[in-house]
């Protein structure tokens, strides 16, 4: 966060909005495949299965964790995945608005 205080404060209210944004999508996502009635059963489960393994990894880069070494990069995936607003980024500092929307090259080199 490059606004440290500032930015901070907003990121540890937002990540608790986007974590529950991020599982209603998940659950939505599992009741449509549980729904999928030209599959059987078993071929649900599978699906589900995959499904939860690769967003249960999503979770863990956008939200694992709660320190400010991380905050830029987690708020960078949550609005990247569509969890966090352009009105609610509007609210950090431009420094930290420029890290999450920076699309070329490595988002490290951002200052």
């Amino acid at each position: 966060m490059h606004d440290r205080e500032s930015d901070w404060n907003k990121f540890t209210k937002l990540k608790k909005i986007a974590l529950e944004r991020f599982c209603e999508s998940v659950l939505d996502e599992s009741r449509m495949l549980c729904d999928k009635e030209n599959l059987t059963a078993h071929e649900r489960y599978l699906e589900l299965y995959r499904v939860i393994q690769k967003r249960d990894k999503e979770l863990g880069r956008a939200f694992d964790g709660h320190s400010r070494s991380r905050a830029d990069q987690q708020l960078r995936e949550m609005y990247i995945k569509g969890f966090v607003t352009d009105d609610e980024l509007s609210k950090f500092s431009e420094e930290t608005r420029n890290f999450v929307t920076c699309r070329f090259g490595d988002a490290s080199d951002v200052t």
